[in-house]
């Protein structure tokens, strides 16, 4: 008899699987005994369990993976009978992991056995008493072979020399696997059995292949009452937070909550609705929540962009709570980034694509699965590409100074179409300095540009901040508790670690029309990536040490919003702000604008700047200003005079008189001109005179 997901559907409002009847287990020659009960909880594959043993009282609320696809068993931990190469042996065996372009290097997308019999396995050394519940599989990730197991067995054992198997009544278990490369196929145990090491037995594949899986094993450690080292449970978070994964309702809900303890720093509104109707929510976090201040930058995180990339969204979700905590407590750092900073968070912008992964749960919605909106778009490929469009016309401009290198406008195709994503309408709207949007599947930053010249798979390409940008990078990544461990593995086939986990996106992978590319070329926000896990859709179990290892970050790389230079430009007669005022840093080809009130922010390294601005009916103004390591913004405010052409039309708009030192002035200027006009055509009459000379 088969046990396996496929014989435990339930119904879609079905909560609790069934109740298991209770079984005995030895460890270590004495015997406990315990009573479970498997459930799930909106398809997060959350299994509520309590277990009694003799002599001990054990309440575990759930059996999580052990770790194989996020990393926490390590390498060392994995074993198998035999392995096909290098790049196929047991250290690749896990759940979800992505294997290299090419075949047969070092970075395969599986395990493979050597031998092709019923002989083989996978073993897993938990390092503690464990308490197995369930194995998930998946077949070889590759884009040239098809291989995959139909069919295994389990064995256990408390010293990896006598093996127990895995029995179903009287009978040895046999498990369904799979029946392609990338679908998880769950099988929750019969008799769940304590020990410390666990294989996974092959029995049969698929014919045209070879022995192949990824797996990620289930279970709950269990506390040793003969070594009180093993008793002591993993810590987590010191911080009281909804450690959990939230569904659209509930994180509605998690929103209203944070805004009613905190309704005088916090505001909830929208930016639009998904496909299905869904709105994408902002909590907004000021202390004049509602209102762009004037000198006052606004930042923002963008997460859920693809949607089975989770931990983007609970860390959001977190770090609204743990701001308005923080700000009630009175932690000074919190007041001041609030008092300072107008912030934007946006939890979930692709919350039908979340919705279809967190259905299937953490560990059964694969790679892929609700990655993409209802539509099948894939949002971070879906903006206009203005990248190109600069190129294409620098290379057939004369002058290419001339070129605009800023607020590069949509194209009309695309705003002709229904092509527009979400966030784009509004990108203008709120004068956006600094973002980041989180995503998952890798643990690495990366920095614009994300699209590559004249489309090469992958190449180095910069911008013209690019020192800053990688700044901005470093921050974030060196502060991640994960990525400044030196001595983490590689989530996948590439090695961050040697480019300190940071990296231009184009010389990762090429990706056209990404939002990083859009906010520097069409707006002045300047935007990253942050892919902040090898798991895209971690347990809850691990939330509470994710949010540990990106706290510092999160908040750190906020503060660097109010780095490099910031002023109004005002007209110098009526002292009001100008709007849409060009301000160029002499040697850096990337201008910004001012806002609608006059402010700028221009982010900037450290070091001395040449700033010219320039307004439409103004005279240029050029000022040198000075940006400390600080993280404090320079003030460096201009004041523009209308060009006396303009200074005229607005005067005579208003029905007044020129004045008669302004009408002695126009007839200088005109004086002026009429000299120069004067010369011009005395040099030409000689000229002409001296070559008819010559020609005679």
């Amino acid at each position: 008899m088969f046990t396996s997901w496929r014989s435990f559907k339930r119904a879609p409002h079905e909560t609790h699987w069934r109740e298991r009847k209770m079984v005995p287990c030895t460890l270590k020659n004495k015997y406990y005994f315990w009573a479970s009960t498997f459930g799930n909880i909106h398809g997060n594959f959350q299994m509520h369990k309590s277990f009694t043993f003799v002599g001990l009282n054990l309440n575990l609320s759930d059996c999580p993976p052990l770790g194989l696809e996020s990393l926490k068993v390590s390498d060392d931990q994995l074993e198998s009978s035999s392995y096909l190469s290098v790049g196929l042996g047991p250290h690749r065996g896990r759940l979800n992991i992505q294997s290299g372009l090419d075949d047969d290097d070092e970075y395969d997308g599986a395990w493979c056995a050597g031998v092709e019999d019923q002989e083989q396995w996978l073993q897993l050394n938990a390092l503690r008493p464990t308490l197995f519940t369930g194995v998930i599989l998946q077949g070889r990730n590759s884009i040239w072979s098809l291989n995959w197991v139909r069919t295994y067995k389990v064995q256990f054992s408390n010293d990896s020399s006598v093996w127990q198997p895995c029995m179903n009544g009287s009978e040895e278990a046999v498990f369904i696997g799979n029946e392609d490369l990338e679908t998880p196929v769950l099988a929750l145990f019969p008799e769940p059995s304590v020990a410390q090491y666990i294989r996974i037995n092959p029995q049969t594949w698929f014919s045209n292949g070879t022995i192949c899986l990824r797996a990620e094993v289930l279970g709950c450690p269990v506390p040793d009452p003969d070594s009180p080292h093993f008793s002591e449970t993993e810590s987590g978070s010191s911080d009281d937070l909804d450690f959990r994964h939230h569904n659209y309702n509930e994180m509605r809900k998690l929103m209203k909550s944070v805004n009613d303890k905190c309704p005088n720093i916090t505001r909830i509104y929208t930016i639009g609705r998904s496909y299905t109707g869904l709105k994408l929510y902002v909590m907004e976090i000021s202390d004049n929540p509602g209102k762009h201040e004037l000198g006052e930058p606004e930042f923002r995180y963008v997460a859920g962009m693809h949607g089975n990339e989770v931990l983007g969204r609970e860390l959001l979700l977190n770090l609204m709570q743990y701001i308005c905590r923080e700000y009630n407590r009175g932690n000074q750092r919190v007041i001041q980034l609030v008092k300072d900073t107008r912030i934007h968070l946006l939890p979930s912008m692709n919350p039908d694509g979340y919705e279809t992964a967190y259905e299937k749960g953490s560990e059964l919605s694969g790679w892929a699965l609700g990655r993409y909106s209802f539509e099948g778009i894939d949002m971070n490929h879906n903006f206009p590409d203005l990248n190109n469009i600069m190129w294409d016309a620098q290379e057939l401009a004369i002058n290419k100074r001339r070129v605009s290198n800023h607020y590069i406008p949509m194209p009309e195709y695309y705003t002709s179409t229904e092509a527009l994503v979400p966030e784009a309408p509004c990108a203008r709207d709120i004068p956006f300095v600094l973002s980041a949007n989180l995503h998952g599947g890798e643990l690495v930053v990366t920095y614009p540009f994300d699209c590559t010249r004249d489309w090469i798979p992958r190449q180095d390409t910069p911008t013209a901040d690019n020192d800053f940008f990688r700044w901005l990078a470093t921050v974030y990544a060196s502060t991640n508790l994960v990525m400044a461990n030196p001595e983490r593995r590689i989530c996948h086939s590439e090695d961050f670690l040697q480019h300190n986990n940071i990296i231009n996106g184009a010389d990762w992978h090429t990706v056209p029309g990404s939002m990083n590319d859009f906010s520097y070329l069409h707006t002045n926000c300047f935007e990253i990536t942050v892919e902040l896990s090898c798991d895209k859709f971690p347990h809850a179990s691990e939330l509470p040490i994710e949010w540990e290892n990106n706290k510092e970050s999160l908040l750190l790389y906020m503060e660097q919003v109010h780095r490099g230079l910031k002023g109004v430009i005002r007209d110098k007669d009526t002292r009001a702000g100008i709007a849409n005022a060009v301000i160029k840093v002499d040697g850096l080809g990337h201008d910004i604008r001012s806002a609608v009130d006059g402010d700028y922010w221009r982010l900037l390294n450290p070091g001395e700047y040449k700033i010219t601005v320039w307004a439409e009916g103004y005279f240029p103004r050029i000022r040198h200003c000075s940006v400390g390591s600080e993280p404090h913004a320079t003030i460096c405010d201009f004041t523009l005079t209308k060009t006396s052409q303009d200074r005229l039309k607005q005067i005579l708009a208003s029905g007044g008189k020129i004045p008669r030192d302004n009408q002695v002035r126009i007839r200088a200027m005109r004086m002026r001109k009429l000299r120069a006009s004067t010369k011009i055509l005395n040099r030409r009459r000689e000229q002409q005179r001296l070559n008819k000379i010559k020609r005679k």
